[in-house]
């Protein structure tokens, strides 16, 4: 587990890296399969998570829920997924293949679930059959998964959580939905499996403060910075 401070910092590329695949706007990010609650949420929640994490199930388990009911069903924040298995090869990148596999039936969180409910019992030698559990075509989840499709889409999350900083799992990216971070709105980087109210405290913080208008110009070099005032600063 990463150390549980939440800071906030200034990165030359972090937002345009993980913005790249949808220019619509600052804070915006493709719609893979991945995401839980509203498109037009003003919060966007980025986990960055390893199935065999004892941290990330626990975040699964006893946090996730309580987000889910007061912001992501409520259509205040949107929680978005990303992967960051801690080894190369293993249980952890299989789970990862696993889960991606059955995103392409469109049945990626209930393999995402299954997978972190049974953490303590993974083993890729039982994949497919939580796919057949969970009504999946079992011949094309069996050549997805037999191939490693979606490996270097795995690996690119991880490099994209590198390069917000984390080093560990589970990490947490907070930013606005509609602008990403700026000078006046920056993002809150949440590194290990902090309890349910500081989450919440940052969410609130975010949702109390007056969105970006939409007209205002936007600075080139400004899109990827990060809060400069906070009880936890990393310089």
């Amino acid at each position: 587990m990463m150390g549980t401070s939440i800071f906030r910092t200034a990165a030359a590329v972090l937002l345009l890296f993980i913005t790249q695949p949808a220019q619509a706007g600052a804070g915006s990010v493709t719609d893979d399969g991945r995401i839980r609650g509203s498109a037009d949420a003003p919060i966007t929640l980025i986990e960055y998570s390893d199935f065999t994490c004892g941290y990330c199930a626990k975040f699964f388990q006893e946090t996730l829920p309580r987000l889910q009911a007061k912001y992501i069903d409520t259509g205040k924040v949107r929680f978005v997924y990303r992967d960051y298995p801690r080894a190369d090869r293993g249980v952890g990148v299989d789970a990862a293949v696993a889960a991606r596999c059955a995103g392409a039936q469109g049945r990626y969180w209930p393999m995402h679930d299954r997978l972190f409910s049974e953490r303590n019992r993974l083993d890729s030698g039982l994949f497919k059959g939580y796919a057949k559990a969970i009504g999946l075509d079992q011949t094309v989840f069996a050549k997805c998964f037999d191939e490693r499709q979606y490996l270097e889409s795995i690996f690119q999350d991880r490099q994209e959580a590198t390069r917000w900083g984390f080093h560990g799992t589970p990490g947490f990216i907070l930013i606005r939905t509609a602008s990403g971070p700026t000078e006046k709105e920056p993002a809150v980087a949440i590194p290990g499996a902090v309890p349910f109210n500081e989450f919440a405290e940052e969410i609130d913080r975010m949702l109390a403060s007056a969105p970006r208008s939409q007209g205002e110009p936007t600075d080139p070099h400004e899109g990827t910075a990060m809060a400069k005032n906070s009880s936890f600063i990393i310089h």
